[in-house]
């Protein structure tokens, strides 16, 4: 299938790409151009938000878009409004951060939207999308992670455990969080493309199960090659903090848990990383090749007081 994807070459779009080549899709990628582009693919380069920069678009059409970067519907409508409606599927990464807060978990598709939520319009997008009549598939991932990340969710654990610091952790760190490795996303998206009965779906796409905070910190001091027992954690009191900020601490202090059994059941995905496997995978496939540089851990003091 001709294939436009918005973006393509980080994080996301890195396996995206590699398994829809591989599937033999003929792809055109629209990237700024920071990047190295695969070898034998069409690329258009520029700023999505920059109109000038889009009409590159402007005539071509095609079977498939996939849209991993937009963040609103104006973003999403833009590139619609020059090539047309894909003939086939709109893929679009939207967000479990779309659901409100919740006394039942896990959550599922069906689950209450909070209209204040800074992801808010990549729900915007996804009604858009249907009222529209254009097929879509939508994935609402919890925290994605793996090589490539440039979220500091798994690097800000890994950095206080190797550089032997302290981790700062709300209340008795035992929130439930939920993670899903960026392969295992990928690959979901890349195999809604073939299935009829992804038409006009929203999927929830992480990993099978939760984890707690403490859970998280021990399973990240594993794939550091680090004795759990040996990582000091730090309680602070999340009360003023925001629940939905990540400035001082990555994740939601509150619970944040999907049920995945649509994913599983109507695309017959399961994530081929547990939980280890990924954050090891992210150790050793991205964080043990940076630079040895200190982190910056400055903001921990006004949590713990170091």
């Amino acid at each position: 299938m001709k294939i436009l994807v918005m973006g393509g070459t980080r994080f996301i779009g890195k396996p995206l790409v590699t398994l829809l080549a591989e599937a033999g899709h003929e792809l055109t990628l629209f990237t700024r151009g920071r990047n190295p582009v695969p070898s034998g693919l069409e690329h258009l380069s520029g700023d999505r938000a920059n109109p000038a920069d889009l009409d590159q678009l402007k005539g071509r059409s095609f079977e498939v878009i996939i849209d991993s970067s937009g963040r609103t519907l104006p973003d999403s409508f833009a590139v619609v409004e020059r090539t047309g409606a894909p003939s086939h599927r709109f893929v679009y990464v939207s967000s479990a951060g779309v659901y409100a807060d919740s006394e039942l978990w896990p959550l599922d598709e069906n689950a209450p939207i909070d209209p204040a939520s800074r992801h808010a319009g990549k729900a915007d997008t996804e009604a858009w999308l249907r009222a529209e009549g254009i097929p879509f598939t939508s994935f609402r991932p919890t925290y994605i992670y793996g090589p490539g990340n440039y979220n500091p969710v798994e690097r800000w654990f890994f950095d206080r455990i190797v550089h032997n610091l302290p981790v700062p952790l709300p209340g008795d760190g035992r929130t439930i969080t939920q993670l899903g490795h960026v392969e295992d996303l990928a690959t979901a998206m890349a195999r809604s493309i073939d299935v009829e009965a992804a038409a006009n779906r929203i999927y929830n796409c992480s990993g099978a199960q939760g984890v707690t905070f403490r859970g998280l910190v021990e399973a990240a001091a594993r794939a550091c090659g680090r004795d759990p027992e040996s990582v000091q954690i730090r309680s602070f009191d999340p009360a003023g903090l925001e629940s939905k900020a990540r400035k001082a601490f990555p994740l939601r202090l509150s619970h944040f848990l999907t049920d995945v059994h649509r994913l599983e059941r109507e695309l017959a995905w399961s994530p081929r990383f547990d939980l280890e496997q990924g954050l090891a995978d992210s150790y050793a496939n991205d964080y043990a090749l940076r630079s040895g540089e200190p982190p910056d851990c400055s903001a921990d003091a006004a949590l713990i007081g170091v």
